[in-house]
């Protein structure tokens, strides 16, 4: 495909931070140095000591496992000025769009994701743009039909006046400028009118309960339900001319449902994708992006086949992943939501090393990685691939997919001469995309999305790696995609929820990265980040035991920090790393106070929507109940849309159980300083009785607490329900009484 050039398509830059690396040891030193104070000291051995010594420990781990990683950080510089120069002919892209309900994420926003992706500045007869609609929904197909028109202005629009955002709802924000053309303005115009239109129709037919008369192209659609339908495979617009400035391929799916099937969530989705856009154009690298992920540059394609047509990256690299930023964010990120710092250092540390994980979105992949390939499978001829008998077991029986796939995994696929005609490859894609293909066959177990865990992106990325693939981090300038990050409360706790279920069902599962390290070929240093990536849910388990410890220290009157030159340890230790997190927070150009903002969020959601996918996990492994995939909302941002609500970054809540642990640990703290400033502790002599230390620790917890405080008082949304209030007062009156029963005792 490629012709020998010595300049590379891309390179990649590493830095060292040397300085932050002696603070990285120092903190390690400190936490060493805390447990050894711990174990010395025999004759302080009690309860408190004893659980404050187990999660000490963990924080211990948990610090081993994530502080090498941010050691060698790498950047990614691609030249797509070489691509052409490079290849003799662009490769075909299959461009992949998830979304599962029309009403936590309105079909505007998957309309506006669709119509920047079939804006993409890459020749249209090599792309097809496939969405994937879990619920089933005929608005969502009603919606992307409108699109389908508009885009066959918008296009030329965005091609003449070379327009850099294609997103209409974001690119329209913004007035002309002054000194532009009058033809310009009047097509700028024009077409804001146009999308203006589009809106208010999709708007209209979302507001009535039956929209449109259940015929023509939605007969399909009467007597349907969400978890119960065929499935439903429509060719909206098809590029039959295979015009290069045209409108590429646009296909509606929704696969089969039936009630008590597994689905597999959004894995079982984008495998359906796969198999479909397999018998359907069968591009050899694919792209998915979640609804609200709109591109934000329209050369993202040229850069990301930098990477993965790089004479090295060719036999080296699985996937590319831009990296999630976000739109319209609330001013210092007040739900902590943004991620920056933790996109900007631990991932460009693990682009650093063997490569980034996969994060569900903005992710380009090779079709024959994701078919199951490992980088030695096969050789240049492509003669080590399975047999026929061998593919017809891995992918099911339909005999189109297993030649199609046959082509993909020796790196061929359909040629621009290849007659491919999308209506002819219905019946095919109909069958493959039904509930019951996958038995017996290795799609989710072998290859594909893998099954298993609702953090199904990080776990297929794992299977990737262990398999000895790298991947990289594609990072162009200006940033590739942005997307809508939840801007409540309640919103954020239930995507954090999920993530910590998702991670905890990976580090119990056969997928760990413990085996993928011990069996495969997964580097020692990823496999301490992905370590700390896993952890995500279990960490709560122990911070949930650390700060009811300190209550229960106050109440009986116990210490369970170190006493006299002891204590300097998790002083110095404080100071140093809250220092080293602000320092990071400056140098990305972020204020104090979203310093401040994320600091308090990472107490507050780790002993809730953590604490909770924790339970959810666990329930599900000890086959209480299974875990459900709770969708985001997505909603257009508040800030970008011109609207100046003052209570826009307030807290507020609802009567999910996730805030019964964080109003319940709220309550125990009030309740211990209260026990504290009543003298109404038990008397203890010597210095065994609780400290300044304890208190210090309670009153930092109740400022970070400081939002459910104001809760607790609060009207309306921004107040915390009576009935969650009532269960976290019976919570921690039974945790005092049994904290009084031990002083008895």
């Amino acid at each position: 495909m490629s012709n020998q050039n010595p300049l590379p398509l891309y390179e990649k830059y590493r830095y060292k931070h040397s300085f932050k690396r002696v603070k990285d040891i120092f903190i390690l030193v400190l936490l060493i140095l805390l447990l050894c104070y711990r174990v010395i000291h025999v004759n302080n051995y009690s309860f408190p000591w004893f659980v404050a010594l187990i999660c000490e420990s963990w924080f211990t781990l948990s610090w081993i496992f994530i502080f090498t990683t941010q050691w060698s950080p790498a950047v990614v510089k691609t030249y797509p000025d070489r691509l052409l120069q490079r290849v003799q002919e662009l490769p075909r892209v299959d461009l992949f769009v998830t979304t599962a309900d029309p009403v936590l994420e309105p079909p505007i926003i998957t309309v506006n994701t669709v119509l920047s992706l079939l804006a993409l500045d890459y020749p249209a007869e090599k792309l097809a743009c496939y969405v994937s609609d879990d619920g089933c929904s005929p608005l969502t197909f009603y919606a992307l039909q409108q699109a389908s028109n508009f885009a066959k202005i918008w296009i030329p629009f965005c091609n003449k006046y070379h327009v850099q955002v294609r997103a209409p709802f974001r690119y329209f924000i913004h007035n002309p400028e002054d000194d532009s053309t009058p033809e310009f303005k009047q097509d700028w115009l024009r077409m804001k009118d146009m999308y203006d239109h589009l809106s208010h129709k999709i708007e209209e037919a979302s507001r009535k309960s039956i929209p449109w008369q259940f015929d023509g192209e939605f007969a399909i659609f009467s007597n349907t339900e969400r978890k119960n339908h065929p499935t439903i495979i429509r060719v909206i617009w098809e590029n039959k001319e295979r015009l290069s400035n045209g409108l590429p391929h646009l296909i509606y799916i929704s696969r089969e449902k039936k009630p008590k099937h597994p689905h597999h969530f959004k894995a079982g989705a984008m495998n359906v994708l796969t198999r479909v856009s397999g018998l359907m154009t069968n591009a050899p690298f694919m792209l998915n992006v979640d609804c609200d992920m709109f591109v934000n540059n329209p050369n993202i394609v040229q850069h990301a086949m930098c990477i993965l047509l790089d004479s090295i990256g060719e036999k080296e690299v699985a996937f590319a992943q831009c990296p999630q930023q976000f739109y319209g964010g609330l001013k210092d990120d007040p739900f902590g939501n943004q991620l920056v710092i933790i996109f900007k250092y631990i991932g460009a540390g693990m682009a650093g090393l063997q490569g980034p994980l996969y994060g569900g979105t903005n992710c380009f992949h090779r079709r024959k990685v994701i078919y199951g390939l490992s980088p030695n499978d096969v050789d240049e001829k492509g003669n080590n691939i399975p047999s026929k008998k061998e593919l017809k077991q891995k992918f099911g029986n339909s005999e189109e997919l297993v030649k199609s796939a046959a082509l993909a995994l020796k790196g061929r696929t359909y040629s621009a001469h290849d007659d491919i005609n999308l209506s002819n490859a219905l019946e095919a894609a109909t069958h493959v995309a039904g509930c019951g293909y996958e038995y017996a066959t290795g799609w989710g177990q072998q290859m594909g999305w893998i099954y298993g865990s609702i953090a199904e992106d990080v776990q297929t990325g794992l299977i990737i790696h262990k398999k000895g693939w790298r991947s990289e981090m594609c990072t162009p300038n200006p940033v590739a995609f942005t997307g809508c990050a939840p801007i409540g409360l309640p919103t954020a706790m239930t995507q954090q929820k999920r993530w910590a279920t998702g991670l905890v069902e990976i580090f119990f599962s056969k997928h760990c990265p413990i085996f993928a390290m011990l069996f495969g070929k997964l580097h020692f240093r990823l496999f301490l980040a992905y370590m700390w990536v896993t952890d995500w849910g279990l960490r709560s388990v122990y911070e949930m035991c650390y700060v009811c410890l300190l209550a229960y220290c106050i109440i009986t009157n116990s210490s369970f920090l170190p006493q006299e030159q002891g204590l300097w340890i998790p002083i110095i230790l404080s100071i140093i790393h809250m220092i080293n997190t602000l320092s990071e927070y400056l140098a990305s150009g972020l204020s104090i106070r979203e310093w401040w903002n994320n600091q308090r969020m990472s107490r507050i959601r780790t002993v809730t929507a953590s604490f909770f996918g924790f339970l959810s996990a666990i329930f599900k492994l000890l086959r209480i109940s299974d875990t459900v995939f709770d969708i985001t909302r997505k909603d257009e941002s508040p800030s970008g849309n011109g609207v100046n609500d003052t209570n826009v970054g307030r807290f507020t809540f609802n009567e999910s159980p996730v805030f019964v642990p964080g109003t319940t640990i709220l309550l125990l703290q009030l309740t211990a300083i209260a026990i504290k400033l009543l003298g109404l502790q038990p008397i203890k002599s010597g210095n065994d009785g609780c400290g300044l230390g304890e208190i210090m620790c309670s009153a930092y917890l109740i400022i970070c607490y400081w939002p459910l405080l104001r809760g607790l008082f609060a009207r309306g949304k921004y107040g915390i329900p009576l009935t969650t209030i009532c269960k976290s007062a019976a919570l921690a009156f039974l945790f005092v009484h049994l904290c009084r029963r031990t002083i008895v005792d």
